[in-house]
């Protein structure tokens, strides 16, 4: 097993200059991370081909692996045309992916508002769905790279659903990026979701949330599950879930992979991505 954080978890510190992207695998090998999630937000490294030579440079100049690339998608479009345009688009993702040096990758699928995001309009829509991410699943193949859904954007964030769309790609190669705490986004019990899931997992990433009933509205800083009640991002092993019974499923179930710690609540990013991965490798070790 191998612990580290994802890029996302630093995106404060720099979105307000205070940190380059570089700068954050320098932090998070100084923390004692053996990996680093590259998810690029506010830049395309499709754009930046210099800076791909650069993050993969200094992964190994700082002696940490490069774990997983992720990136957006949404194959839901109109035309037909547009939904190739998106497949090849993440197709040269998978290219950087490569020059990267990592073997996952997450593509996002499709995402709903929550009124959408019905089961009805997900089976309509799975043939498309599955289409696209065996095309991509087949591309990546060549480098040997595995490719997955996140179980995230409300629509496809659900363990049945997420399952569903694995089994339809049908590709050894296509698999899931396993988040602990985003199936309480579409209200299904964390704990059921990641027993159901973690076969299908390549990648684990591990968040905490705060939750609250529908009708105990605690003010700002919260959002709402497709049930109407209430989240907020929390340090790992200080919020709700119950983490000590996932990651003891995660540990019998015999993943060895990655762990990626995910930190999206209200404190200064550093203090809370600090203290979660402290929480993450501590009760990884007492269950």
């Amino acid at each position: 097993m191998k612990f580290g954080v994802s890029s996302y978890s630093l995106y404060q510190a720099m979105q307000q200059g205070q940190m380059s992207f570089l700068e954050a695998i320098d932090w998070v090998k100084g923390i004692g991370g053996e990996h680093f999630e590259v998810v690029p937000l506010g830049f395309d490294l499709l754009e930046n081909a210099s800076l791909v030579k650069e993050i993969r440079k200094k992964a190994e100049d700082e002696g940490i692996e490069l774990s997983n690339y992720a990136i957006g998608a949404d194959f839901l479009k109109d035309d037909p045309d547009e939904v190739q345009l998106e497949i090849e688009r993440v197709k040269k993702h998978v290219d950087i992916a490569h020059e990267l040096g990592v073997k996952f990758m997450r593509h996002d699928v499709a995402s709903r508002p929550p009124a959408e995001a019905t089961i009805v309009n997900f089976i309509d829509d799975l043939p498309v769905l599955a289409e696209a991410c065996r095309e991509i699943a087949d591309h990546a193949r060549s480098y040997g790279i595995v490719t997955s859904v996140e179980n995230h954007g409300f629509y496809v964030q659900s363990s049945d659903r997420v399952q569903l769309l694995v089994h339809k790609v049908g590709r050894p190669n296509f698999r899931t990026t396993l988040d602990v705490g985003n199936f309480l986004c579409a209200d299904e019990d964390p704990v059921s979701a990641v027993k159901n899931n973690i076969s299908l997992a390549s990648m684990v990433h591990v968040k905490d949330f705060y939750h609250r009933p529908d009708d105990r509205d605690p003010g700002e800083g919260w959002f709402r599950t497709t049930a109407g009640n209430f989240l907020r991002g929390a340090i790992t092993g200080q919020g709700d879930l119950d983490l000590r019974q996932i990651l003891k499923i995660i540990k019998k179930s015999g993943y060895d992979g990655y762990l990626s710690l995910e930190f999206e609540g209200l404190e200064e990013c550093r203090f809370g991505t600090r203290v979660g991965f402290e929480n993450l490798r501590r009760i990884w070790q007492e269950v």
